[in-house]
């Protein structure tokens, strides 16, 4: 199974932290999983507060375990509260229903891994994750392409 090495993943958290600079962004943490939910890269601004390791990480182990990006999965959870309480609990709350969390690709498609930012609105925390997965040549995945 292909996974998203090192490099590229310090290469996506660069070019996600570099966005948020730019576009005068909150502090933001960025977390990298493989697609087997193991943590492959994390940095954190300063000023980012304690929980944000967690909620990142949280945001793409959600995309990884559900099959599905974060906006999925909060359209999923307003449609179905019920559904969302049950699989958060499942997954002992390792699960956000906001944007940002997506999914890794290469240029075949082929699933790398997953990415989780948070520290600025949802729709920002996206937009740095789709700027640094860009950055490092590989294809971000948000389920926005789908509308």
């Amino acid at each position: 199974m292909a996974a998203i090495t090192l490099d590229q993943a310090r290469t996506l958290i660069d070019g996600a932290l570099k966005y948020a600079e730019a576009n005068a962004l909150q502090p933001l943490t960025v977390a990298v999983l493989d697609p087997g939910g193991v943590q492959v890269a994390l940095a954190r601004q300063d000023g980012s507060g304690l929980l944000r390791p967690d909620l990142a990480v949280a945001k793409a182990w959600g995309v990884l375990g559900l099959g599905m990006t974060t906006r999925a999965i909060a359209a999923r959870a307003e449609q179905s509260p019920e559904f969302f309480t049950s699989v958060a609990t499942l997954a002992q709350g390792r699960v956000v229903a906001v944007p940002g969390g997506v999914f890794i690709r290469d240029a075949d498609g082929a699933l790398l891994g997953a990415a989780g930012a948070t520290g600025d609105t949802s729709l920002n925390d996206e937009m740095s994750l789709v700027a640094g997965i860009r950055a490092a040549g590989l294809i971000p995945e948000t389920g926005a392409e789908e509308n």
